[in-house]
């Protein structure tokens, strides 16, 4: 047996509990580790508030967590990992655990730290993804709607280390730590229009909306074409014409090799992801509630 976060319902954080669960065994191609860290994801909220049953239906209890770091210390047939071995990942079954199982595990860098690794995973992913997503190309000017949150900064500099000009909507307190990354940051709210117009004489060329706060009809207008813009927030999306990005699926096969490249980047100091504040186990509760009330400024991590 081994302690996880679980959950036997749907509903607010309270619903969580420190739990004895059955250690997971590794199938073909899966890891186990021992669980240095796991990230906290916004959908993880989704899921354990009942928001996603319709498409991805529980089956309680229920352990959350998508992503997780750790040392491996059991192997399935055909995994491309060894005992011993530091890697980061996707879960199966769930990563806020003493153990959880990796699917396709990455090798973790010494240079990187275990609450960065853990938390790389999906949001690097979706930035990656909608990237690829929208064809933005060397030296097209691209804008990103909540620069400041975790997919929007990893878009932002990805874009960035692959000669995009980048514009960036973020509240007041993010500007300067945007700009730093090597975007052009203005403040969001009220008038963002006209400041990004000023931002980029040249015209944008397309969007990325990582904020879903009604951004997309104004951003149809600036590029002039729906096609050139994408949400990953907004369920208004179809209403402007504008793709909906969601999934691991939705795009995977611009996404293969997306986390070696993007743990390499991390790595070597060429992109950086805050980690706002780090939990042990069991406070994953509050560590939830946190990101409900949105007093989070960067990623939060549990720590088993």
């Amino acid at each position: 047996m081994t302690k996880a976060i679980a959950f036997s319902e749907y509903g607010t954080p309270e619903v969580l509990r420190l739990s004895e669960v059955t250690a997971p065994e590794p199938g073909p191609g899966q890891v186990r580790i021992r669980v240095r860290a796991a990230s906290v994801n916004p959908l993880d909220l989704k899921i354990r508030s009942g928001l996603m049953a319709g498409a991805i239906p529980a089956h309680f209890p229920v352990v959350p967590g998508l992503d997780a770091a750790g040392v491996v210390d059991a192997v399935g047939e055909g995994a491309d990992a060894a005992v011993g071995d530091e890697v980061l990942g996707a879960t199966a079954g769930g990563g806020y655990s003493e153990y959880a199982l990796l699917e396709q595990p990455v090798a973790k860098p010494a240079a990187l730290s275990w609450e960065v690794a853990a938390s790389l995973v999906t949001v690097g992913r979706t930035a990656f993804r909608v990237l690829a997503q929208l064809g933005v190309r060397q030296g097209q000017t691209l804008l990103v709607h909540g620069a400041g949150g975790s997919v929007g900064i990893i878009a932002a500099q990805l874009a960035v280390t692959r000669g995009i000009t980048v514009i960036a909507t973020v509240g007041e307190h993010d500007i300067e730590r945007v700009t730093a990354l090597g975007a052009t940051a203005v403040r969001y709210g009220d008038g963002w229009v006209q400041r990004v117009r000023t931002a980029a004489p040249q015209g944008v060329d397309f969007v990325l909306d990582a904020s879903g706060a009604g951004v997309l009809a104004d951003s149809v207008a600036l590029t002039g074409d729906s096609a050139r813009v994408i949400t990953i927030a907004d369920p208004s999306a179809a209403q402007h014409g504008v793709r909906f990005s969601a999934g691991s699926t939705d795009g995977a096969a611009q996404t293969e090799d997306a986390l070696p490249q993007l743990v390499e980047l991390a790595a070597d100091g060429r992109l950086t992801l805050p980690v706002w504040r780090t939990y042990p186990l069991e406070e994953a509760a509050t560590a939830h509630a946190d990101l409900e009330a949105h007093r989070n400024r960067g990623k939060a991590v549990l720590l088993p």
